[in-house]
């Protein structure tokens, strides 16, 4: 598991690279660089659950605001969302925001369920 911990480490760091030249960077850089670090510290055995706590809770928090614009674009038909880097309308960019999310909720989700019992501090 240290190598997909160092994968995932890499993986969100780069998530966060690509969000600097964004039109708001910084709560995306945040995010992405916490699950990074998450991982990273993973990959050598560390959890801390009560960071993971925190991570969760952002992570579903922030969802839940853009879960009506997600399911109004379910209910267009799911168009697509990858045309362009530019959003053309608002669905893309919080439909996008909300995928992102999800992601970082499944990797924190995977230490919190998956590894984080082994070696977990308080």
């Amino acid at each position: 598991m240290k190598y997909f911990n160092l994968f995932l480490a890499l993986l969100f760091a780069l998530f966060a690279a690509v969000q600097l030249n964004d039109p708001d960077p910084w709560a995306w850089v945040l995010m992405y660089s916490f699950v990074a670090i998450v991982s990273a510290f993973a990959a050598f055995g560390r959890y801390h659950k009560y960071i993971l706590y925190l991570g969760l809770g952002v992570v579903l928090t922030w969802m839940l605001t853009l879960l009506p614009d997600f399911i109004n674009w379910v209910k267009m038909g799911m168009p697509t969302i990858t045309g362009s880097m530019k959003a053309e309308a608002p669905h893309v960019e919080l439909t996008r925001e909300f995928l992102g999310l999800l992601l970082c909720g499944l990797a924190l989700g995977w230490h919190w369920r998956g590894e984080g019992g082994k070696g977990m501090r308080e």
